[in-house]
Formats: structure tokens, C-alpha cells, sequence
């Protein structure tokens, strides 16, 4: 990827290239990339909800690059921000169109994936972005505050778009009292990893 990005960007600049979350994260508090390339799998144990999150939550366009080219994983990914998702076994000119598109404000998918979002469904297809994005931060393992914090609101802004997410689920019929269930519920929907 970085080898097709000098070859058909030269005057790209790259801000930081590597698995470590912090760094990647240090790298963009002190510039403004133009565009994130995430691997939802950087193997040091975050939820791929965070990686992408942290990048748009900065306004950064987010294209995703994951070997998990399936629903879940695409639609997780779309839930908290990306812009753009390429399967890792995509031709050179698909990631090409992808990083174009993602850089020009648009939307990405691949067209054998994009079909996948189309027809299937799930309960957090109800859910707000907010709500969507409250709750799997809280699921993964954060406390309130934090995730207060990661969304620039109240922890009772943040309480609340949990409960209204534990009420539709509900509605649904699928039971999401405790953290631990909602974990549950969130990795089988393909939220969380």
C-alpha cells in the first residue's frame, strides 16, 4: 500500500506508517492528514471501533483496509466513521478509486460488499450514529466518563444514548442489561471483534 501511494501520490506525505495505536494517535494530534488508512487489525487488541473512531472523531476521512471483507466487519466500520472500505485482496485500481473517492468527501465501499449492507439487516440498524457509537465504545470495555470524553459530551448525554440503545434492543427482543451482554450482543452483530 504505502510502495502504490508514493508511486501514484509523489508528493504525498506520509504522517505515520506502523501497528502502534498511540503513535498513530500522538502523529495526529500534531497534524492534519488528509486521509487515514486503517487496518481494523493491528494486533495489539483494540476493538477496530476505537482505531476508526479516534481518526474520524478528528475529522480525518478513514479508509478502512481489513482481510475481513464481510458484513459485519464493513458495517462496523461504517458505524463509526470510515469513509471508505477495501478488502485487502482488492486489485491496485480499486484502492485507487477508493482513496480518490475517500479523499473527495465520498463514500467507498467496494460494489461485491456494498450489496451485503443493502440486504441484510440487524437491530442496531435502528440505533443513531451517537447511540451506535456510545455503546460500543461502552461495550468494549470503557467506563462512562471515557467515552464521555472520546465524544466531547456529558457522561449523562453519553447514559442516555446508552439506555435509549438498551430500549430499542429491547424493542427487538434482544436483551442487553448488563455490559457483558451487550458485548455479546455487539460482537455477533460484528460491532465488536
Amino acid at each position: 500500500m504505502v510502495n502504490y501511494l508514493k508511486k501514484s501520490h509523489p508528493d504525498c506525505e506520509l504522517v505515520y506508517e506502523g501497528p502502534d495505536f498511540l503513535r498513530a494517535r500522538d502523529a495526529v494530534a500534531t497534524s492534519t492528514p488528509s486521509l487515514a488508512i486503517v487496518d481494523l487489525h493491528l494486533g495489539d487488541g483494540r476493538p477496530a471501533s476505537e482505531i476508526v473512531a479516534m481518526f474520524a472523531a478528528r475529522k480525518i476521512p478513514v479508509l478502512v483496509i481489513s482481510a475481513l471483507n464481510n458484513f459485519e466487519s464493513v458495517k462496523s466500520a461504517f458505524s463509526v466513521g470510515a469513509s471508505g472500505f477495501v478488502s485487502k485482496d482488492s486489485q491496485t485500481e480499486e484502492f485507487g478509486r477508493a482513496i480518490k473517492a475517500v479523499m473527495r468527501g465520498e463514500e467507498w465501499i467496494s460494489p461485491t460488499l456494498s450489496s451485503a449492507l443493502v440486504s441484510k439487516k440487524t437491530a442496531s440498524d435502528q440505533l443513531s450514529a451517537q447511540e451506535k457509537k456510545a455503546l460500543i465504545l461502552y461495550a468494549s470495555g470503557l467506563k462512562l466518563e471515557l467515552v464521555a470524553r472520546r465524544m466531547s459530551v456529558a457522561p449523562s448525554t453519553v447514559k442516555q444514548y446508552i439506555d435509549r440503545s438498551k430500549a430499542k434492543y429491547q424493542a427487538a427482543g434482544i436483551d442487553m442489561r448488563t455490559k457483558t451482554q451487550m458485548y455479546k450482543v455487539l460482537r455477533d452483530e460484528g460491532l465488536l471483534n
